[in-house]
């Protein structure tokens, strides 16, 4: 297995993924793009174990999802008996629920010893509990920002983060230095890149717009990141399958496998 792998975060075609029928399907235009592996989120419902039968027949490996907070809090060894059955070490969240962003400080400091309490409970079967940042988490209270607190503040045992570098850029922080500030807690990296239109932001496939990739990869080398998961949040006027290929071609390029 090469030190560090691609995967593709299908929160991109999420329009595509709402019956079992229509995944089925997106698995398949996945893997002919070049994909061998995938992060679960933004599915219709499906039965575990057809999700298990589609995505062992196309040859993708499922390495992470995106499950809520809540359910890993109050239903955790359904999700744990989810990602044993997937062979899929990382559970992560896609973001701080609401009712801790409105705690402030105390709501981040509260989320982190929660976090923690699944994160041991995820450990002890072998998962590996990741948080994945929006551009919010970088609001200061006094000299941290609230990302800081989560870093600074959880076991660092039992969870890691999953940065994904538009949002740092989108947040005013440079994403080498977070996934350095990581370091050893960032197997998962989250890439798309930033163009700007007129004077908005913009999401863009790997490799088009602005963000230092050089930079970014060197980062990840050093800190010991394992996977680079593609994620688009939007996609404009591209079929969002053609951007998860620009962006794997992009990032092969670049010298990834």
């Amino acid at each position: 297995m090469p030190d560090t792998m691609i995967a593709a975060q299908m929160y991109t075609v999420r329009d595509f993924t709402k019956t079992p029928e229509d995944i089925a399907e997106s698995l398949k235009k996945v893997k002919a793009i070049g994909y061998d592996a995938m992060q679960v989120s933004g599915f219709g419902p499906i039965d575990p174990q057809e999700l298990k039968h589609m995505a062992d027949g196309e040859g993708l490996d499922i390495i992470a999802t995106h499950t809520g907070f809540d359910r890993m809090r109050d239903d955790t060894q359904a999700v744990i008996d989810e990602h044993l059955l997937w062979n899929c070490k990382y559970p992560a969240i896609g973001g701080l629920p609401q009712t801790y962003r409105e705690g402030g400080e105390g709501g981040y400091l509260r989320f982190a010893r929660d976090a923690s309490e699944v994160g041991r409970t995820l450990a002890e079967a072998g998962l590996t509990f990741a948080y994945h940042n929006h551009n919010f988490e970088f609001q200061k209270f006094g000299n941290r920002t609230a990302l800081e607190l989560i870093l600074q503040e959880t076991d660092p045992k039992v969870l890691q983060l999953e940065i994904d570098v538009y949002w740092v850029q989108a947040g005013g922080a440079d994403p080498a230095a977070w996934i350095r500030k990581a370091r050893a807690r960032i197997d998962l990296v989250h890439v798309k890149d930033m163009a700007i239109e007129g004077r908005e932001q913009r999401f863009a496939e790997v490799g088009e717009g602005n963000l230092n990739w050089p930079a970014i990869l060197e980062a990840g080398r050093e800190s010991g990141t394992r996977w680079y998961i593609v994620e688009q949040d939007r996609c404009y006027d591209r079929d969002p399958f053609d951007s998860l290929k620009i962006s794997l071609e992009n990032m092969k390029n670049m010298g990834l496998s």
